[in-house]
């Protein structure tokens, strides 16, 4: 009799948790959130990369995908939650690619961008993440016309890097104080490419994205570049950089056909010939290295704040969900 007394409490408390979780399952507009999931055997991985993604439950087919590349000293995980991408996955309905350098090919778990092998189609970082893609659109049924890829600092190198290397796959890339594609190798180091920038006129940077993919005659994925313009682990002078590249392989010229403001801050917009938008610029005022992010609650606000993820009201991930068209 003792016994079975003791035993009540536990038994309730076990038949509210039950009801609790069919109640979250049955609810409409409920669901159990989904989590970070490691994919192995994705291809040869030359770059020796690691592959996560999230993927929201119920995910209809026909979604687009966006690849989400760390920052220096970050990790797929870290990078996901803290810029708000996996948050947005969930609100609009898109999966996520999250790859992961490991400390094996980098110290400071930078991606590659300035090595010559880790750049270049068919080789190295490059090929790792192109075969990423691929194995995301066929496990998810992906839309294979619209991936996008954006990422932060060394990441945001890497998607100019696949911006150049791997046009095809990808409709918009968001670089985030980041830098043009061949930087390193046209300053002579990556270390000047940072602070200092490299001397190029748009038709050279244009050149260096054309003779990354040899022949290939468009469409070229368009772009958007958010920097901080109290930067000084990777100069703004990047973001003008990153400007004059694409322009110049969109054949459009290097004079802002809109200049407004978002939340506060300078805004640009480059048009081609034929009125398609293709470059836009978010110059972050007072702002220093590392990725805007907005935490809260509110339809346009997304991430959380830590290291290198700044507070400056304007989500960067949000920004881009919007030119995009995901949201």
């Amino acid at each position: 009799m003792t016994q079975t007394r003791a035993a009540q409490p536990r038994i309730a408390v076990l038949v509210t948790l039950l009801v609790a979780l069919i109640a979250a399952v049955l609810t409409p507009g409920r669901a159990v959130a989904a989590s970070l999931q490691e994919v192995t055997a994705f291809g040869s991985n030359p770059g020796a990369l690691k592959m996560y993604r999230y993927v929201p439950d119920g995910l209809p087919a026909g979604r687009p995908v966006v690849v989400a590349l760390h920052g220096c000293t970050q990790n797929a995980s870290g990078y996901g939650t803290g810029s708000g991408w996996m948050q947005l996955a969930d609100r609009w309905g898109f999966s996520v690619v999250l790859p992961q350098q490991p400390s094996a090919n980098n110290l400071s778990s930078c991606f590659n961008w300035f090595e010559t092998g880790d750049i270049a189609r068919g080789q190295g970082e490059a090929a790792s993440l192109a075969q990423m893609v691929d194995r995301q659109l066929a496990d998810v049924s992906g839309d294979p016309g619209r991936v996008y890829v954006t990422g932060l600092s060394a990441g945001g190198a890497m998607t100019s890097v696949l911006m150049a290397a791997y046009p095809e796959k990808f409709a918009a890339g968001g670089v985030v104080a980041g830098l043009p594609y061949g930087c390193a190798q046209a300053a002579g180091s990556p270390y000047v490419c940072m602070y200092v920038g490299a001397t190029q006129t748009p038709k050279q940077w244009g050149d260096r994205v054309r003779a990354a993919r040899p022949g290939y005659t468009g469409p070229w994925p368009v772009l958007t570049v958010l920097h901080g313009t109290a930067d000084y682990t990777v100069r703004p002078v990047n973001m003008t950089d990153l400007v004059e590249q694409w322009t110049d392989v969109h054949g459009a010229d290097q004079a802002a056909d809109v200049s407004d403001s978002v939340a506060g801050y300078p805004h640009q917009v480059f048009r081609d010939a034929g009125g398609r938008a293709v470059v836009e610029t978010y110059g972050l005022t007072g702002m220093g290295h590392g990725q805007p992010v907005d935490p809260g609650s509110g339809g346009a606000q997304c991430g959380t704040a830590g290291a290198y993820m700044l507070d400056v009201n304007l989500c960067a991930a949000y920004r881009l969900g919007l030119a995009w068209g995901l949201g």
